[in-house]
């Protein structure tokens, strides 16, 4: 697993919050996965999950979560803000992506 220092993915203060606090309940040696995947309406969708560290991985760690993703995802995801909606409109993450041309109504999947 491949440590990196820079930062591809930012998360909002309460992203990091609820994403802290949903992996406080998850097995030890969970890591957050943060990558992309095919479907949804756009063409690829957001991955955020907690799971076990694949070969190959990138590593890195925000304020003491730690988190891997999929090197080859690295060119949709780097630049990308993750934000926390505690709303009574909206709950639920959601994602600035700028390696996004086009975003779906409900803003969980993307293309590029």
């Amino acid at each position: 697993m491949e440590t990196i220092e820079t930062l591809p993915v930012q998360f909002t203060p309460s992203a990091l919050d609820e994403l802290k606090r949903l992996w406080a309940s998850q097995p030890s040696g969970s890591f957050l996965r943060v990558g992309a995947k095919g479907g949804g309406c756009s063409g690829l969708s957001y991955v955020l999950d907690f799971e076990t560290q694949q070969e190959g991985d990138l590593y890195f760690e925000v304020d003491g979560l730690p988190c891997i993703m999929n090197p080859a995802q690295g060119i949709y995801l780097n630049g990308m803000e993750v934000h926390w909606e505690n709303g009574l409109n909206n709950r639920g993450f959601s994602f600035v992506n700028p390696n996004a041309s086009k975003t779906c109504g409900c803003g969980t999947s993307f293309a590029v």
